[in-house]
């Protein structure tokens, strides 16, 4: 055991063998500042390494100065802080990372190790404290992966101010970020001329934001910032397609090997841009037509604003980012090995295992009396929904050769627009067969879930989770979601 373990072991020794403690005020461990903790995450499927890269402090803290500690037990790492001279736990937040993505990919499986640039927000601490990182094993237990002490009076901490060339929009002010969720868009791919496109996409998306439940009900709790630094050129990446192009926080899509994932590497120029609002959760608004985006449990979503299905994308790329809800459907192609390893509960509020029914997570939603688990119509489903992915694969990769080797943009065009009625008309036909079901609006145990076909089972026949289309969260992740806003504005302390 070397020393940084052995240390941490002492210390957490001292820390667990204290008596019951008062409840945790801000003021006594923290000023309303906010510490920015940049990190090197480096390795591959086997091994995970750490290394800091840089400290700031920042504007005011966005999150809950009531709620410091994470209750949620989701997320594949966690942040944990502790006050040195007591060992107390005094703030705690899990979340997904790029990297945790990344490890569970073939590329990774071979042994291929890659470095991400990741960051941790915590608010600013009055003394020196104990900064630890926690990575779940395989069977989901989490364990220390990092630990390092940080002095808050460092010389090293950075405080530089943020870059003057970037423009904020305060779209809805409700209140004391302390006490609302504070959603900040992060413009990406539009130029110095389409600053009016940016304002009129960002008035667009916040309707579509409160028309949809449960943010429609908690409309009041939120606050919503827009984040502008130009980008030299419109649009994203898209490595198949042969495009490139040079902008704000460089989104590409084809990420991690996915046609449709469109994520950014470039964590530090968005966090750079990001600072210039306080903010719990992030939206990269990327402005092009093709259809893309992604989502990752508490670091941040992407999506595209000029698709045919751009506010589904929007609203199911948050519900990942924000309530940690996690991916229903199963026929779809993605770029990970056994993302849910077999005989192991999933963290995600939405997915199950069901390997203990007495203690499923929404056994209090349940429908009465329905069958654990519900026999619906899966194997019809199946046929038919496979039968449409693979005519989308080969749709899709006719389109990226035509872009690769020039054809005209005529032609192009032509098989977008065949490519975009077939989407359509599948949607339709999907909506149509789940609505004939017995099973539509109960709450049971539905397998098919979290990219597997068999072993992984969601709550309801549909939700905006396992679809596309204009279509609410089931009740579950609807619950789920509502949980999240409380935590952030103290509804629930």
């Amino acid at each position: 055991m070397n020393r940084i373990f052995t240390s941490f072991f002492i210390f957490f020794l001292t820390a667990v063998s204290l008596p019951a403690q008062s409840p945790l005020k801000f003021d006594d461990y923290f000023v309303d500042r906010t510490m920015r903790i940049d990190y090197f995450h480096i390795g591959d499927s086997k091994e995970e390494w750490i290394t800091i890269d840089q400290i700031y402090e920042q504007g005011i803290w966005a999150g809950s100065q009531r709620n410091l500690l994470d209750k949620f037990d989701n997320g594949r790492y966690y942040a944990k802080v502790y006050d040195l001279s007591s060992g107390r736990l005094i703030f705690s937040k899990g979340w997904h990372s790029y990297f945790g993505e990344y490890k569970t990919t073939g590329q990774a499986l071979r042994g291929l190790k890659r470095t991400y640039h990741e960051t941790v927000l915590i608010p600013y601490s009055k003394k020196k404290i104990r900064f630890t990182l926690e990575v779940r094993n395989r069977e989901n237990i989490l364990q220390l992966l990092f630990s390092q002490e940080v002095d808050p009076s460092s010389i090293s901490i950075i405080k530089e101010r943020s870059d003057k060339g970037v423009k904020v929009f305060e779209v809805l002010k409700s209140g004391d970020p302390h006490e609302r969720v504070d959603v900040a868009f992060i413009a990406e791919g539009y130029t110095r001329k389409e600053e009016g496109k940016l304002k009129a996409d960002l008035e667009r998306f916040t309707k579509v934001f409160f028309n949809h439940e449960p943010y429609k009900t908690y409309k009041a709790e939120f606050n919503i910032y827009g984040v502008f630094k130009p980008s030299d050129e419109s649009g994203c990446d898209e490595p198949r397609h042969g495009v490139y192009k040079n902008t704000a926080v460089n989104a590409s899509f084809n990420a991690l090997g996915s046609e449709r994932y469109l994520l950014t590497e470039d964590n530090k120029s968005l966090r750079d841009i990001a600072a210039h609002v306080p903010y719990d959760s992030l939206f990269i608004m990327v402005n092009q037509k093709r259809y893309g985006g992604g989502g990752i449990y508490n670091l941040y979503c992407t999506f595209t604003v000029d698709n045919q299905w751009c506010e589904y994308l929007f609203l199911h790329e948050f519900g990942h980012s924000f309530a940690g809800l996690g991916d229903e459907y199963y026929t779809s192609s993605v770029a990970y090995n056994e993302f849910y390893p077999r005989g192991v509960e999933p963290t995600e509020p939405n997915i199950t295992a069901l390997l203990d029914p007495k203690s499923l997570k929404w056994k209090d939603l349940l429908t009465p009396k329905i069958d654990i688990p519900t026999p619906w119509e899966k194997e019809d489903f199946d046929r038919m929904d496979m039968a449409y992915q693979k005519i989308r694969s080969e749709i899709n990769e006719k389109i990226a050769k035509m872009k690769r080797e020039g054809a005209a943009r005529a032609e192009i065009e032509k098989v977008e627009r065949e490519s975009e009625r077939l989407s359509r008309d599948h949607t339709k036909k999907v909506d149509g067969y789940l609505l004939k079901s017995r099973f539509r609006d109960k709450v049971g145990v539905f397998e098919g879930a979290g990219y597997s076909s068999k072993g992984l089972y969601r709550p309801m026949l549909d939700c905006l989770m396992f679809t596309k289309g204009k279509k609410p969260f089931c009740k579950v992740c609807e619950q789920a979601i509502v949980r999240i806003i409380k935590h952030y504005t103290g509804i629930d302390s």
